[in-house]
């Protein structure tokens, strides 16, 4: 949907939702114009206006109580570890043909392993503490919070990829693009590799140099979404 909001969201990291209403396909007209008037609406709307209103009000109330009605967030920060999982196991298929080129894939292993020890760490905090206390409960939040916001990687420009979420996103940036960039170590030519890995140009194959730099970023994004977890400074001996 057309939204002015969104790049500033997108760039803050701002968890948001944002919803229209299309009826059959038909868009309306006069949208960011002088014309986008309560009679004009009430008009294209054939007099249901104060229904569609009403439809609006009761869905927005509805995602706002979701979101306010427990004391902590509803979200499972620990299932991302079983996504980073998968991914894995994706890429170890291409173990031999990193080692035999001096490559390896242990730093992932180890910014896993620190962010599965750092959830479960927070969910014992979490439920060795009072529910009642307000103070804890928002550190609780506050932390869960940024986990998502850590996972918008911070070395690509909103402005060049609005899309910023290695796993959800599109870009040089994601998981799926480390993948798809693998998965050239076993093909003659490029391709056509998806929309993750559009950044990957015709005919140029495998570049060590880059999977380096891919390799390094999303270690650093996920290592960041464990620090956000664990709240401790990351202080990381490995060198890229």
């Amino acid at each position: 949907m057309d939204s002015s909001a969104y790049s500033f969201t997108a760039f803050a990291g701002v968890p948001a939702i944002e919803f229209s209403f299309v009826e059959d396909g038909q868009v309306y007209p006069f949208l960011h114009t002088k014309d986008d008037t309560y009679e004009n609406l009430h008009r294209v709307l054939r007099g249901r206006l104060p229904a569609v209103a009403q439809a609006v009000a009761q869905l927005a109330g509805q995602l706002l109580i979701r979101l306010s009605h427990d004391h902590l967030l509803p979200l499972d920060f620990g299932r991302y570890g079983d996504v980073v999982l998968r991914h894995i196991g994706n890429l170890n298929e291409f173990s031999g043909d990193l080692k035999a080129r001096g490559l390896t894939l242990q730093w992932v292993y180890s910014a896993r392993g620190d962010y599965i020890r750092a959830a479960e760490k927070l969910r014992k905090e979490i439920y060795s503490s009072e529910e009642s206390d307000e103070r804890l409960t928002r550190m609780y939040n506050v932390r869960i919070m940024r986990v998502e916001f850590y996972f918008l990687s911070q070395y690509v420009s909103p402005a060049d990829s609005p899309f910023r979420h290695i796993f959800l996103g599109r870009g040089d940036h994601t998981l799926g693009a480390l993948l798809d960039h693998v998965r050239l170590l076993r093909t003659s030519s490029s391709g056509a590799l998806g929309a993750a890995s559009s950044a990957v140009g015709s005919g140029l194959g495998f570049q060590e140099s880059r999977f380096r730099r891919q390799l390094a970023l999303l270690t650093w994004t996920l290592q960041g979404a464990a620090n956000a977890l664990s709240g401790d400074v990351w202080n990381i001996d490995n060198n890229f």
